[in-house]
């Protein structure tokens, strides 16, 4: 998330001179990277849902933070609200998403500000665009991790988290609003790694699925 990314700085101060070079491109690791968010039901409960395989990068330049930029496209086809029938009610029904015309949510960042002295606190703006309507949300950031990921051959990676509250009727999603609350509070957790490392490691673990499995060897059949 673009000054998250200014996080990365500090590497250059605890790690490899080489984990910072310009530009670098990182890939949101979909398998360590969740959006869920949750809304008041009656006011009786607060449900909670989330999308899964979340795709991104981020784009860095140490020399010129203020550069960076995050781009995240997220399969509205992968909403789990953890119920099947309320998950065919919010892909299916009119009045929710519009999956069919419009089957990704997009976040675009284009700003970054209020960041903190330690730089690991910051908002990250940008354009959220959901049923192909496009509003500008802030998330509230905070930087986890920057460092080697032991899972990708001590490859530069950086963990952070991320909240926002939006309005469904923002994106045209405006059934049962007031009694189903209108605001989304949304929670952002995400692993970044870089992205050459993150494709040697995919393409990889593709081409050991590709593997034909080995056939045990025929026994001889035992004389009686």
């Amino acid at each position: 998330m673009r000054r998250f990314l200014i996080a990365l700085l500090s590497l250059a101060a605890v790690g490899p001179a080489t984990a910072l070079a310009a530009p670098t491109e990182y890939t949101l690791d979909p398998g360590h990277t969740q959006v869920r968010f949750s809304w008041s039901h009656f006011g009786f409960s607060v449900p909670e849902a989330n999308f899964n395989e979340i795709r991104g990068t981020i784009k860095a330049d140490p020399d010129a933070p203020e550069n960076a930029t995050l781009d995240v496209t997220i399969p509205v086809a992968g909403l789990d609200t953890h119920v099947p029938l309320l998950n065919e009610h919010l892909l299916n029904k009119p009045e929710f998403f519009k999956a069919e015309a419009h089957p990704n949510i997009t976040f675009k960042s284009n700003q970054i500000r209020n960041i903190s002295e330690d730089k690991k606190h910051f908002d990250v703006v940008g354009i959220l665009t959901v049923n192909g309507i496009s509003n500008q949300v802030v998330l509230a950031t905070t930087v986890n991790k920057v460092g080697e990921h032991p899972m990708y051959d001590g490859a530069p990676a950086a963990g952070f988290n991320a909240t926002t509250t939006i309005k469904r009727s923002d994106y045209g999603m405006k059934a049962y609003v007031p009694a189903v609350s209108d605001e989304l509070q949304v929670r952002i957790t995400a692993e970044a790694i870089d992205a050459d490392a993150y494709a040697k490691k995919i393409a990889a673990e593709q081409k050991a699925a590709e593997q034909p499995t080995k056939q045990p060897a025929e026994q001889p059949a035992k004389q009686q």
